[in-house]
Parts: C-alpha cells; sequence; structure tokens
C-alpha cells in the first residue's frame, strides 16, 4: 500500500492541481485512455492551428518511435499533437504540457480526439522519462510505471 501510494505521491507532486482539485490516478488513466504507449521523440513539427473553441495556437506534431505498446493497436510510429511549441521566433509555453525535443523518451496516454491522437487527460497523459529510467521529477522507475499500468489494465496488453 505504501508503494502505491509514493508511486501516486511522485507522479503527482510536479501536477498542477486537475480542475476537480484531484490528480487522476495511473490506473484512471491506463483505462481511461484508448493507447498508452513508451516511445521516443523521432521529430516536432510545429504549426498554427485554430482549436475547437475558435482560438488560434501553435501545436506540435510529435512523430514517436514506439518502443512498447502497453494498450490500444500496436504500430511502430504515431503522430501525437500537443499544444504548444515554436513557429519562427514565436514560442507557446503551455503550462499544464511538457515541450518534446528529438531523442526524449516518455510514456504517453493517448485519446483518438477527430482522427488525432491526443494526450488524455492533458499533461497527465504524458510522463517524460529521464536519461537514468526514472518518470521526471519523481524517483519511480519506468519499470514500475509499466509494471503498475498492465495490472490496472488487467494484466491484458
Amino acid at each position: 500500500m505504501k508503494k502505491a501510494f509514493l508511486l501516486l505521491a511522485c507522479l503527482g507532486a510536479a501536477a498542477p492541481l486537475y480542475a476537480q482539485g484531484q490528480v487522476p490516478s495511473l490506473a484512471d488513466r491506463a483505462r481511461g485512455a484508448g493507447r498508452v504507449v513508451v516511445g521516443q521523440v523521432l521529430d516536432v513539427q510545429s504549426r498554427f492551428a485554430t482549436n475547437r473553441f475558435g482560438d488560434q495556437l501553435i501545436v506540435s506534431t510529435v512523430v514517436l518511435d514506439v518502443a512498447e505498446t502497453l494498450k490500444g493497436p500496436a504500430a511502430r510510429t504515431l503522430n501525437v499533437e500537443i499544444e504548444g511549441g515554436t513557429v519562427g521566433d514565436l514560442t507557446l509555453k503551455v503550462s499544464d504540457l511538457p515541450s518534446f525535443r528529438p531523442g526524449e523518451r516518455a510514456m504517453f496516454f493517448l485519446d483518438a480526439v477527430g482522427g488525432t491522437l491526443v494526450p488524455h487527460e492533458r499533461g497527465f497523459g504524458l510522463l517524460k522519462v529521464s536519461p537514468a529510467g526514472l518518470i521526471e521529477g519523481s524517483a519511480v522507475s519506468l519499470d514500475q510505471v509499466k509494471r503498475d499500468v498492465v495490472a490496472a489494465l488487467g494484466g491484458a496488453r
């Protein structure tokens, strides 16, 4: 029980407060997302776009080399759209979403919205992995998070 609490505390410690005042649990993210993958960023391409509210913003397409699929259909590469990025000399930083650079690794909890893959629960659906194999901002290993996600999904991949 202590281990599960520590994991949730570490994963939620650096995250902003969730709309209802709670950080969604790792199990809830895993069950709620349409896909869960671990991958390395191959490329990031940013462009101007208009969101569903009519706001003009910068959106980045993050191209992933998928190393492991924990939930959903397997694919070698995926394109994920994340708000924020740089176009020319204009940069948009979104407070609840990390930015990515080629070579970075992360676990991605994803949903398909209108044929586009986006982070499930916004920034809570993106867990960057340090070169040491730890979830950034925590002392929890990627391997432990993968085990917890598989357990939350009933052990099936």
